[in-house]
């Protein structure tokens, strides 16, 4: 249990860092949406994105993960957590860029847990275990007209295991969905100079 608190504490100390220096100027408003539900399609799951701060959003959902580790593979139930900073949307604005649904590059920490209770298949030998995933990422998302959704990421991160060995690896996401929750409109971006 010493050990959960520790990477626990480890991983949220880099996001009060990343937070304050990344901090809004003054009172502009946020670029971000409020909030915003996706329907995954290809992982079939949900995710919510939270906005925060003017290009700053929370991430979070559940639904079918796939995981290669060195013990084995592993498919099941997945929960996702990500604190990310959109670095390229007022760049889009002054382009002329869609960014409704928050359609922007993002980099990120993530993080990431399959449960043996809800793994559906796997070859790893072993009959207790959990695989998490701490990191850094970098992502590109993308929301169209419609509320059609595509978002990938990539990383490195450290793989705790629990009734297995650890170690650092790489990670890639991919994320097709729908988004379901009302998206702003272009007249409604913040421009800045």
């Amino acid at each position: 249990m010493k050990k959960f608190y520790l990477y626990t504490l480890l991983f949220l100390a880099p996001l009060s860092l990343f937070s304050q220096l990344f901090s809004e100027r003054g009172s502009e408003p946020k670029i971000v949406e409020p909030y915003q539900i996706r329907f995954n399609l290809l992982s079939p799951g949900i995710d919510f994105e939270i906005g925060l701060f003017k290009n700053q959003t929370v991430y979070g959902g559940t639904g079918l993960g796939f995981a290669y580790y060195k013990e084995g593979y592993a498919l099941g139930l997945a929960v996702n957590a990500e604190y990310r900073l959109y670095h390229n949307l007022n760049r889009r604005i002054r382009m002329d860029k869609f960014i409704a649904g928050n359609s922007g590059n993002y980099i990120g920490f993530a993080r990431s847990i399959f449960f043996n209770q809800f793994i559906i298949l796997t070859d790893i030998p072993s009959n207790d275990f959990n695989i998490g995933y701490y990191g850094l990422i970098y992502g590109i998302q993308r929301t169209y007209d419609k509320g059609l959704s595509f978002d990938v990421s990539t990383g490195v991160g450290y793989y705790l295991g629990d009734g297995i060995p650890s170690g650092v690896g790489p990670i890639l996401k991919l994320r097709i969905g729908w988004v379901a929750t009302k998206r702003k409109q272009k007249t409604a971006y913040f421009k800045t100079d």
